[in-house]
């Protein structure tokens, strides 16, 4: 008799979307998947909701943990998600009855670990949309293939019937024969049903590990196919680099020589600054002695010649001096001369004067604006100095305003300036006597007296 595999209790995960359950695999193909050894490209670019399963033999629920799993854009699992099913499952509170007492639950809103509720969801119970009972009618499915236990079936009371009294003795040799052929018939069975169940599991895992061998064989490929890439960009790389190290060598070499003959150039160059310096040097202390002997001679040349300039200079002076002082003597004798004649000129005239005054003859003078004037005796120099001023004392003004006044009496035109410069010249009314006369109204016309921008012709 064959030694047959007991059921035990099994982990799987099974993955929800919008119209419920969509696929069901064990743990170790799952973490399979979180190894990204396998992807899952109808997964691509999405975030899933996810439930960690435990099923007993019977294909009952005993825990279940609700989480969320993201899919990149090749269809490879998060590879930073790290929830710790087990010990959450473990942990967990205590849930609804789903045929084997209450299972252990955690989910966003009962979460064992704090921290690790974020990645979790929150199942529906509502009738219709049930996450629980989609999850139990999976796993009594059994597309996973595990095996089941069997219970065996319990006799109602209303079959039992009471059995005879010979009966109630052990069983003949026949009967006993027979109950050995029926529990081999029925353990027959079971091995069948078993080996269906190890054959289906085990074609299952072979059909997982052939795609797993065909994703390595791929990866595989693809490795070789980039590492054959990087060895021939390395190989080209590796040829750039001994080329331009054989370019650096020879540049290296040329600069070497370069620096070498530019510093024998460098100390040739240096030489022959010094031989010219030395030269010049000497041929500036010649220069310097012939330009010292030559200004010397120039010098003393015009010293002497200046000498002989300032001995002529101080001759002229001393004949000029002697003159001067000749011609101050000549100057005296005559101002003399001129004072004693304008003495007894002056003398002959005053003493003329008052014999006509005493004659009784009057003096008198017409300037217009004041009249005939008697001017006595003693005013007589005076008037003779400056008649207008004396003019423009007796009518009470300055001389300056007697003289713009006699211009305007004389010709009683406008003194404003037009616009091109040139005087107005308008006709306009005489004023009669100085002390009434205004400067820049008496002797313009209206417009220019309202205006203001006109100056006289005396003023400008």
């Amino acid at each position: 008799m064959s030694i047959q595999k007991k059921p035990q209790m099994v982990e799987a995960v099974v993955f929800f979307n919008d119209l419920g359950v969509c696929k069901e695999m064990l743990y170790p193909e799952f973490e399979a998947v979180l190894d990204n050894i396998v992807q899952m490209p109808e997964f691509t670019d999405q975030q899933l909701r996810l439930a960690y399963v435990l099923i007993n033999p019977r294909l009952q629920v005993k825990a279940t943990v609700f989480f969320y799993l993201d899919f990149d854009e090749s269809g490879a699992a998060d590879r930073g998600w790290n929830l710790p099913l087990r010990q959450l499952a473990e942990r967990a509170g205590r849930g609804p009855d789903m045929g084997a007492g209450p299972i252990r639950l955690a989910c966003r809103s009962q979460c064992p670990v704090s921290w690790h509720q974020m990645h979790l969801w929150d199942p529906s119970l509502v009738s219709g949309n049930n996450h629980l009972a989609m999850i139990r009618d999976a796993i009594k499915r059994n597309n996973l293939g595990l095996l089941v236990e069997e219970v065996p079936a319990a006799v109602e009371p209303e079959r039992l019937q009471m059995a005879a009294e010979h009966q109630w003795y052990a069983p003949p040799e026949e009967a006993r024969e027979q109950a050995e052929k029926l529990a081999e018939a029925m353990l027959e069975e079971h091995r069948q049903q078993t080996a269906e169940l190890l054959s289906r599991q085990e074609s299952h895992l072979s059909d997982l590990g052939r795609q797993h061998q065909e994703e390595l064989e791929r990866l595989r490929l693809s490795a070789d196919e980039q590492i054959s890439v990087l060895q021939a960009e390395l190989a080209a790389l590796r040829q750039g680099l001994k080329r331009e190290e054989e370019i650096n060598a020879g540049l290296r070499k040329e600069l070497d020589e370069r620096i070498d003959g530019f510093q024998r150039g460098r100390e040739e160059l240096t030489a022959q600054l010094r031989s010219i310096e030395q030269q010049g040097r000497t041929e500036l202390e010649e220069l310097r002695a012939q330009f010292e002997d030559e200004a010397n001679a120039k010098v003393a040349a015009v010293v002497a010649q200046y000498k002989e300039q300032v001995a002529i200079r101080d001759a002229e002076l001393s004949y000029r001096n002697e003159l001067d002082r000749q011609l101050q003597l000549d100057n005296e004798a005559l101002r003399r001369e001129l004072v004693s004649l304008a003495a007894k000129a002056g003398s002959a005239d005053h003493a003329a004067l008052e014999r006509l005054a005493a004659l009784g003859v009057i003096f008198v003078v017409y300037h217009p604006g004041a009249g005939h004037l008697t001017i006595p005796l003693q005013d007589i120099g005076r008037y003779q100095e400056n008649p207008m001023a004396y003019a423009a004392a007796k009518c009470l003004v300055s001389e300056d305003q007697y003289r713009q006044w006699l211009a305007h009496y004389q010709q009683p035109t406008c003194d404003g300036r037009l616009s091109n410069g040139e005087r107005c010249a308008l006709p306009i009314d005489r004023v009669d006597t100085p002390g009434r006369f205004i400067i820049g109204d008496s002797n313009c016309c209206s417009r220019h007296k309202s205006g203001g921008r006109l100056r006289s012709v005396t003023s400008g």
